[in-house]
Parts: structure tokens; C-alpha cells; sequence
């Protein structure tokens, strides 16, 4: 009898004790438990306003905040590397379009990384790149500045915001190729600094990504010519774009979230499902913040970003072979 009972104890015991390493288990798998840190490898203004806006709601689906981290240089191959090279657990991700992640590996020497060493996680905010001048130039479409860039090679100048081989410099230059013209470069240190430029008339044009130039095209300061998308888009409904010019340049950008290769399945899609949520659930709220900047809402999973980034690749690795740059 007294050897049955201490047998039964025991059972219970052993029971308790597995109970509670599965407890402790599943613990250790719940994600997150901690804060998230999101790497942003540009100066403030940009890459942080368009993911704001949906890393803010994740939190709420998440139970764990998004801090944003800045770690600029390079044209964001600092930023990007070091979460390249971080731990695959979900707590350090980097936020930003395709150029970091493809154009930096493809032109400049000794970068560590390809964006095949990263987790796609999700797409979130669309945008594109214009070509502008100031309102007041004698450029009333782009058709006009292409035909005097004919007739005066390499006497109208342009600024571009991503430095001499970031994305913004690279579609202006397809884009010049394409249309059998060369204008003088100008490379700044942030679109910031570029729509400066323009803007105090230090140089003819500016290339840039939507964010930093739309609210100076709302604002009547300047005039958007050209964006590099196959339609045109509603926030630009005056802008043509390079495609339906005949030009073969359309570059959309997608601002979005990775993580380090080798991320667990599970972690990517707990990220991507709070994502997913955020742009379902607080759509109105996020597209009256997108719209301000002349972004639109472009949520797309793993898969369809994945996808997203290796269309890219294809297309600017063909493309730079083209161009007469010096890397």
C-alpha cells in the first residue's frame, strides 16, 4: 500500500514536472518578448516616415513595440549589413526599399551581403521616383527639357539624393540613356539635401523618390516631369510616366521589413500577420499619413516581396551593365 502511494506521487510528480517544462517551453518559443529593433539605414525623413505608419499599429498585434534604429552610410549598406550579420531570431530587422538591398551589392566594392541573405518579411508602402524642376523653370514638360539636353549636351545638371549609384541616381540615368541624353550629375548626401538643391535653384532638376519632393509639388515649388511607373498615379494625376512616354523605365519602390536569413518560418509569419492586420484594420489612419507623402498603401507577404526584390535584382543587374558609370 505505502509502496503504491509513493508510486503515485511520484507518477504526479514526473506529471508536474513535464507540465511545467512545456510550460517553459512553450514560453520560449512565444514571439516576441521583447522590443523589436528596426534598422533603418538612411538618415531620418524618408524610409522611417513610410513604415511608421504600420509599425506603430503592429505593436498593438504584436504586444511588443518597433523601435526604429538608425544606422545611415554607405547608401545604406552599413544598415543594412549589420542586420545581415545579426542573430535570426526575429528582434533585429531592417526597414527599407530595394536599394540597399539590391543596387549597394550591385555597384560598390567589398559589400558583404546580398539581399540573399536576408528574410523577406512583408511590402508595406509604395512610392516611385520623379523627375522635377521648380515650378518657375522654363521646362514645362519633359519632352522640352529632353529636347534642349539634345541640342546642349551636358549643360543642364540634375541633383540626386542617393549619392552618384543609389536608386534615384540610377533611374535618372536609365531613364536619360533611354531617352539618348546626358545631363550633369549632382550627387547629395539625402533626398533632403537634394530638394534643397532644387529648391534654391543650385541646380536645373532633381531626382528623388516621391516622400521628400510631393509635399513642394503640392505646394506649387515644384513641378514633377516624369515618374517611374507604368500608370499614372492618383496622387499625380498630371505627371506622366516614363512607360506611356515610351521610355522601358518602371522602377516602383516598396518600402518594407526583413529579417536575417535563416529567421524561423514562425517568426516571419507572426511579423508579416501583425503587418497584415495593421494595414486591414487601420487602413483609413495609414493612408491619410501615406498620403500626405504621396505613398499608397502596398501591403504584400514574404512570398510577393521576395518575389518583389529578385524582379528587381534581374532588372538592375541587366540594366547597370548599360549605363556609363564608373562603380
Amino acid at each position: 500500500m505505502r509502496r503504491g502511494r509513493i508510486f503515485g506521487v511520484g507518477l504526479m510528480l514526473l506529471g508536474l514536472t513535464f507540465s511545467l517544462t512545456g510550460e517553459s517551453l512553450a514560453a520560449e518559443k512565444k514571439f516576441p518578448v521583447k522590443p523589436i529593433n528596426v534598422i533603418i539605414p538612411f538618415q531620418p525623413g524618408d524610409t522611417d516616415n513610410n513604415l511608421r505608419p504600420f509599425t506603430d499599429k503592429m505593436a498593438q498585434y504584436l504586444g511588443q513595440p518597433l523601435n526604429f534604429v538608425y544606422k545611415p552610410g554607405a547608401s545604406g549598406a552599413i544598415g543594412a549589413g549589420f542586420v545581415a550579420a545579426a542573430d535570426p531570431d526575429g528582434y533585429t530587422l531592417v526597414g527599407s526599399q530595394q536599394s540597399s538591398l539590391v543596387i549597394v551589392p550591385l555597384t560598390q566594392k567589398g559589400i558583404n551581403y546580398s539581399w540573399k541573405n536576408f528574410s523577406p518579411i512583408c511590402g508595406l508602402a509604395g512610392g516611385y521616383n520623379v523627375i522635377a524642376v521648380q515650378s518657375g523653370a522654363r521646362w514645362k514638360t519633359i519632352q522640352e527639357l529632353l529636347a534642349e539636353a539634345r541640342q546642349n549636351p551636358g549643360k543642364i545638371s540634375y541633383v540626386s539624393g542617393s549619392g552618384a549609384l543609389g536608386i534615384t541616381t540610377l533611374i535618372a540615368e536609365a531613364f536619360f540613356k533611354e531617352a539618348g541624353v546626358k545631363l550633369n550629375l549632382i550627387p547629395a548626401q539625402g533626398s533632403g539635401p537634394a530638394v534643397t538643391a532644387i529648391l534654391g535653384g543650385h541646380t536645373d532638376a532633381v531626382s528623388s523618390q516621391i516622400t521628400p519632393a510631393f509635399p513642394h509639388i503640392q505646394a506649387g515649388t515644384l513641378r514633377a516631369l516624369v515618374a517611374s511607373t507604368d500608370k499614372r498615379v492618383q496622387t499625380l494625376p498630371d505627371c506622366p510616366t516614363a512607360v506611356e512616354l515610351g521610355y522601358r523605365v518602371s522602377v516602383p519602390s516598396l518600402y518594407g521589413l526583413l529579417a536575417p536569413k535563416g529567421t524561423p518560418k514562425e517568426v516571419v509569419e507572426a511579423l508579416a500577420l501583425a503587418a497584415k492586420k495593421a494595414a486591414e484594420e487601420h487602413r483609413a489612419a495609414i493612408d491619410a499619413s501615406l498620403s500626405k507623402a504621396g505613398m499608397l498603401i502596398s501591403y504584400t507577404g514574404p512570398e510577393g516581396f521576395a518575389q518583389f526584390i529578385k524582379s528587381q535584382d534581374d532588372y538592375w543587374t541587366k540594366t547597370i551593365k548599360t549605363l556609363d558609370l564608373k562603380m
